[in-house]
Parts: C-alpha cells; structure tokens; sequence
C-alpha cells in the first residue's frame, strides 16, 4: 500500500490511512500474487531472499492478509536451513483525505505522526486516526512514520504482525452481513456449468459485505450502494438491487422500503411525496437525472411485487402509506399531462422515467386494489394515456426498422441515441397470477427493440454496452457512453427473456457470465465495452465500484431468471416461465424463498421447470 491513486483503509469516507509497506532484512518483498479471497478481504504473497548465498530460492514468504474492517496481519514463513534474524521495518502514513478530493486527484501532502500506545497516530482539522500493532514494536519513530521488530526465526517457522488502524473513540467494524441474523437466504446454484455456483455464492457474499444497519432502527438493514467510492445509501440502487434481490426472501426489502420511508418528504411543496436522491450523470447527450424521481417510482413498484413475493400483511400495511404518497405525487406531477418530466426546469422527457413511471402506475393500482385502497383507476387510465403517446410520439421510424428516442427534449426535439437506458422499457413488473404488466411499446416495436439490443452495437460480447458503437460520442469507458453495465445486462437479460427473446436474453447472459469468470466472479459495476474477440478479456473500469450492490444483486437476477419463478404469495400460487432454450443447460436453484418458506426449483435440459422444495399450500400455476 503506497499511498498513490486510491489505495488505503476508509472509514466513512476518509482515508483513516494510505501508506503501509514492510521491509524484511532491509529488502521489500517481491510481490508474487494478490487476490481478494472475500468481497471484504484480500491476500498478497511477496518473497525475499535474505542472503546472496541462497542461490535463485527464496528463504522467507511473506503472507498479508487485509481485512475491510482496518486490520491487516503481515506473517512471515521461513524456508532457510538455519535460524534467521529478521528485522522488520513497517512504513506507515495518512493524509486523512476526503474520498471526493482523492477521487479528484487533489489529496493533499501527509500527514506529520506521533507516537501513540503501540503505534502511531495522526491528527489534522478534520479528523484523526492511529494504528496500533501486536506485538508492541521493539522502536517506533514517529518523523519517519515507522515501526520496528527483530525476530528470530528457527528453520520452517513462522511469526506474525497484527496492525489496527482506526479513527481515534471508533469501535471496531463489524459487517452487517457477518451476523447470524443476515436478511439474505442462504441460496445456492449448480448445474451442467460449474460458473453458476460459483457466481451465486460471490453474488451473495459481497451482498453480506455490503450490508448497513440504521443505527436509530438496527433491526432495518439496506445495502451500500457501492466499495470504495459510493459506501452509504443511494436510494435507487438500495431498491433496484432489493427488487433483484426478491427471490432471497423480503426481509432486505422490507428494511430497505423502511429506512427509505423516513426520509420520505412531506407538507406543501411540489416535492411533497418524493424520495430524495443526488443527480446522476447521463453521458454526453442528457443532463443530470434525478435519482430521486427513480426511487419515488421504484418504491411502490418494490413494495408491490414483494407482496407477490409473501411481504407479510403487518409490514405492506405499514409501508402502504409511503407507497399512496408516492403515487400521489406521481398523478400530481404529471397533471394533465401523458408524461413525467425532469423535475429541473425545462427537463427533458426521459425514455427510462416513463418506464419507471408507467410500471408504478399499474403495480401501484394493483396494490391499491389488493388493499382496498382508492386511486387504482386513475392510475390505470393515465397509463393507457401514457401508452398511446408513448408508442406515437417516442418511436423514431428509420431504415433499419426504428427505434425508441432516449429523451423529448422541452422543444419537443427527440434525442435518438441507442443506449442501455432502453432496457427498462421491457421490465413491466409482476402483477397477480405470474401475470406480467402491460409494456409502454407495441409488439413490433417490442420486437424490433430486442433486435437492437442484441446486435452487435449493443451486445460487446462481454455484456449490454450503454451506448451503441455506432452512436456520435461512443466511448468504450465512458461509464453512461459506452461501459458494460452489469445492471442494466441484467434488466435487459430478464427483460428479453420474459418478452420471449431468448436468443438475444441467451447471448447477453453468456456474455456477462464469461465476463463473471474473468473477474473471478465477483462482477463489478461496470467494465469497458470493447468488443469480445478470440483470447480476449474484458476490460476494468478504473472507476467502478467492486463489490457494487446492484452488480452483486446483477449475478442473483441474472441466475433466477433461467427458472422464470413468478410467485403470488396472497393467492397461494407459483408460476414457473423458464427459459426453454436452457442455455447454460440443467440448473438447480435451492435455498430460495417465497412466502417466508425455502423454495427450490430444477430447469432440465429441455427447457423444462420443476419445482422441488416450497412452502405448504403453494400450489404450481400455469
């Protein structure tokens, strides 16, 4: 650790410390190998010859184990055929920077240390932080930021180093994730491609590592948005990754909606009824989003279909009146009008906002029904409104057979860039009976969309791009103008299977599942979008966040889509729609649950879904 780029320990936001490098015997180790063996913790292997006599072989290992929590442990190994005395010399520093001003390149210098305890300390105006070793070093010095031992190791033996570093009247970290009381099922996946066991249980495991507790409601939990540039919430991706997580049970969900539900805004004021959220950058052809507006539209959608998934009745009927305020302000906003525009002045009319609003729309009006609440028709008949200009007025005829514009600007202008945004026109939401909700488009432009996303400008080979090559400002990095975003794979994956698409569903989950591998399963928010070629590999983003809540919820989408599960917990019902071209061949999905209850399901070879574990009383649909 050297302090350069982004490398250090964090805690809520600021880097508590940046520099941490061992010499053993006056020489740095050479690094060997470096892996991450948990979504919050990783392992580094370096070698040192201690003497020029050894010959090509080195003589001592030197084993770092790194944990997100803030300790590292540093072992040495030794291989010689004698006793050997080891100094050992461990340079520390911090310039207790800002995460915003390390991620603009503007840090600052180091910070002077002094000696503390068994340790070091740090102090500036905005903060403090110490390390703290076991054993206590033999010397310390603090203008040097170093600390020092003397070992002796006899042949074939080890010792180890503890460090501990944390901001000064901190506690120590303990993962949400980690307890016994996780809200995640423990679901497991195997099958005829070893990947899918594999892909589940990172999924999974970085969920765990992203998992936060309100500390004034400890019994709610929701997840990070992101390591290590977005680790508090974000509430449209704390509900995107909860509604992808609905098959690991309603537990997150309903501590997610909870949490979400405090910080609703209420009195007078256009705003009224929304979940606020920061502006999210939307490429080169749109201005800022408002991820407010993406999380007032996904709360009832969320609180809907967890219903579906058995959400028991005490915790809708709480969440119910959140859900009423947001469809309020829904029908408020729009007005008279058929669409829901930016809420900046002279915002423009978003392709992926109308998505998101039509689906509220009908999934509220059915959970307004469900619970014998009114609104239900008005929702319903501004959808259909909403439909009919959407398919009119948003479809841009062209030679190669159309397609949807991103945007209307204020003029009236259609904005006609392809880009990943389009997929949330396939993802309508689950209403009763396994029944899927009405699409904004007609079924030739349905058709025609599917066409586009799997073409080779859209599909890299490695995932969706969010940005077609062929489009003016494709950027093969750029993170709205071009990266693969695992998300919004997945959204489309889900989406094209369910609309019957699945050569094109089937292509992108390849993709995206040979990308997987490549990143040793764990995917991370996004990754370039260079074409996939013979001996390729897919490409980091330098600024994505890896684990990422949505990109680990991604892999649990992306797996439970093959079975197609689409359960009505309050009728008692599962209905199985399975991807019958079962293009990882068999796969088994155990540990589910629906309706408070494990729920498994095998999908054969043939395309055909077996339900082999559920709740009593659930009966299979068709």
């Amino acid at each position: 650790m050297t302090g350069r780029g982004l490398e250090g320990f964090y805690r809520a936001g600021r880097r508590v410390l940046s520099r941490c490098q061992v010499r053993v015997a006056g020489r740095e180790p050479v690094a060997v190998q470096s892996r991450m063996t948990t979504a919050d913790s990783a392992r580094f292997l370096g070698t040192v010859r201690t003497s020029a006599h050894t010959g090509p072989d080195p003589d001592v290992v030197v084993e770092r184990v790194r944990h997100a929590d803030g300790t590292e442990r540093i072992t040495l190994y030794s291989a010689a055929p004698r006793p050997l005395r080891l100094p050992v010399e461990v340079a520390l520093g911090t310039d207790l920077a800002d995460l915003g001003a390390i991620a603009s390149g503007a840090p600052g210098p180091e910070l002077p240390a002094s000696v503390h305890d068994s340790g070091l300390r740090w102090s500036s105006p905005v903060g403090n932080s110490s390390i703290t070793a076991d054993p206590q070093p033999v010397d310390a010095l603090a203008s040097a930021g170093l600390l020092r031992w003397e070992f002796v190791l006899p042949p074939g033996g080890s010792t180890s180093v503890e460090l501990r570093v944390r901001p000064d009247g901190t506690g120590p970290v303990r993962a949400v994730g980690r307890a016994a009381t996780s809200p995640l099922a423990p679901a497991r996946a195997a099958g005829d491609d070893p990947r899918v066991r594999e892909l589940l249980r990172t999924s999974i495991e970085d969920l765990q590592a992203l998992l936060l507790r309100d500390p004034a409601h400890p019994t709610d939990t929701h997840l990070a948005a992101g390591a290590p540039w977005r680790c508090g919430l974000a509430p449209a991706e704390a509900l995107a990754a909860a509604r992808m997580l609905l098959p690991l049970g309603t537990r997150l969900v309903a501590g997610t909606l909870r949490t979400l539900a405090r910080t609703q805004l209420r009195g007078p004021g256009d705003q009224s009824g929304m979940i606020p959220g920061p502006r999210r950058d939307a490429g080169t052809h749109l201005p800022p989003s408002c991820t407010g507006t993406e999380a007032t539209l996904l709360f009832p959608v969320l609180l809907a279909e967890a219903r579906r998934w058995g959400l028991p009745d005490p915790d809708t009927e709480e969440l119910l009146p959140t859900a009423e305020r947001c469809l309020t302000w829904l029908r408020t906003t729009v007005g008279d009008t058929p669409y829901l525009r930016d809420p900046q002045p002279a915002g423009p009319v978003r392709c992926e906002t109308q998505a998101h609003a039509h689906r509220a729309a009908l999934l509220g009006a059915d959970l307004l029904d469900a619970c014998g609440r009114p609104g239900g028709a008005g929702l319903r008949q501004w959808a259909q409104e909403l439909r009919a200009a959407f398919r009119e007025e948003f479809w841009i005829d062209d030679l190669g057979g159309g397609r949807p514009a991103a945007a209307r600007a204020p003029d009236g202008r259609l904005v006609p860039h392809l880009g990943a945004a389009a997929v949330h026109l396939l993802d309508t939401g689950l209403l009763g009976g396994g029944e899927r909700a009405s699409g904004l488009l007609a079924k030739v432009q349905t058709e025609q969309l599917a066409r586009l996303l799997g073409g080779p400008a859209m599909d890299s080979g490695w995932g969706l791009r969010g940005l077609g090559a062929k489009e003016a400002g494709y950027n093969p990095f750029g993170h709205r103008g071009g990266a693969v975003r695992t998300h919004e794979t997945a959204v489309a994956v889900a989406g094209l299977a369910a609309a019957g698409y699945e050569k094109e569903a089937a292509s992108l989950l390849r993709g995206t599942l040979a990308a997987a591998e490549a990143f040793g399963h764990r995917l991370p928010e996004m990754y370039a979008g260079e074409q996939r070629t013979d001996g390729s590999a897919p490409v980091p983003h330098p600024a994505a966040c890896r684990p990422a809540a949505t990109a680990a919820a991604a892999g649990v989408l992306l797996l439970t889509t093959l079975a197609g599960i689409r359960p009505d917990a309050p009728a008692g019902t599962v209905t199985l729609r399975p991807v019958r071209s079962a293009p990882l061949g068999e796969i088994v999905l155990t540990g589910l649950r629906i309706a408070g209850a494990p729920f498994s399901v095998r999908v054969g070879r043939l395309g055909l879904a077996m339900v082999e574990e559920a709740a009593d009383g659930l009966q299979l649909g068709v």
